[in-house]
């Protein structure tokens, strides 16, 4: 069975970009498109006898934004079967559920009605820190989001929580017929061999060697599985947050692993994640792995 890419639209400018991302996203890989519309509403009301023969705003409201969000789609690419519907539910819950048989969970940056000022709005984060699937918050300038840099852009951390972020990325970078960039970020402790300006040359070409050794590891069954994907590998000095987001600027994605443990509750996203999800100059997808 094919998995759909599901995207969670509410009639917000963020949702609408995030349909035309979703449908571009469905069409490299195959897939259709389903958009869900979350109404509680639908729970509280929809079930109520109407003592007027008028339909209620919030009705009227609701399927308007998922018929024009599914037209939208399928104007967007004609080849793509796209579906809409409306689950009585909060956004939160009803992308999450949907989210055990999604290739995808496509949202965009913000929602309507979203306080001015926010980085990234409620429900995304919710979604991506809490999601069992992939998770693409879209996200960026045009350039980036159209594709114009021919380049997919994975970070490679010190855990295996990577290892699915690797192969997802890659399956992205063939998809787009474009190139892999592995970001491996390393630092030098602050406080070795400060005295002696050699030994900290050589300490930090030692550090910088040993990004260089996980790029290779992580990067080894990718390179036999896509040969035809040209990647890059690149251990470069910083913070990791500061040199992914700084990776965002020239790339169509940039693809993170997060850790999922059971039995935890509330947002499960490090540091590099959740910097990457409010300031990246790029769509971003988290991958989760479950420990």
């Amino acid at each position: 069975m094919e998995l759909p890419v599901v995207v969670g639209v509410d009639g917000s400018d963020s949702s609408l970009l995030a349909v035309d991302w979703a449908v571009d996203e469905a069409a490299r890989h195959g897939l259709p498109v389903r958009l869900l519309y979350a109404s509680l509403w639908e729970r509280y009301e929809g079930g109520r006898p109407s003592l007027s023969t008028d339909r209620p705003a919030e009705e009227v409201m609701t399927q308007h934004i998922i018929a024009s969000c599914t037209e939208r789609a399928r104007l967007r690419n004609p080849e793509v079967k796209a579906s809409g519907e409306v689950l009585p539910d909060d956004a939160v819950s009803v992308l999450l559920g949907a989210g055990h048989e999604a290739f995808a969970l496509v949202t965009g940056s913000r929602g309507r009605g979203e306080v001015s000022g926010l980085l990234l709005g409620s429900v995304s984060l919710s979604v991506a820190a809490r999601a069992v699937c992939p998770v693409i918050v879209v996200r960026g300038s045009e350039r980036n989001l159209r594709g114009s840099f021919g380049r997919v852009v994975v970070g490679v951390g010190d855990s295996t929580d990577g290892e699915g972020a690797v192969r997802f990325a890659a399956r992205e970078a063939k998809a787009r017929g474009c190139a892999l960039t592995a970001v491996r970020a390393w630092r030098s402790p602050a406080h070795e061999h400060v005295e002696h300006p050699l030994i900290a040359d050589d300490a930090s070409g030692a550090h910088e060697e040993q990004a260089s050794d996980r790029l290779a590891d992580a990067l080894r069954e990718t390179v036999r599985e896509h040969p035809e994907v040209e990647v890059h590998r690149r251990p470069v000095e910083g913070p990791a947050h500061r040199v992914l987001l700084k990776s965002s600027s020239d790339a169509d994605l940039i693809v993170v692993g997060a850790l999922r443990r059971h039995g935890h509750f509330g947002l499960q996203l490090g540091r590099v994640a959740h910097a990457l999800l409010h300031h990246s100059e790029c769509p971003v997808a988290v991958i989760p792995r479950q420990v």
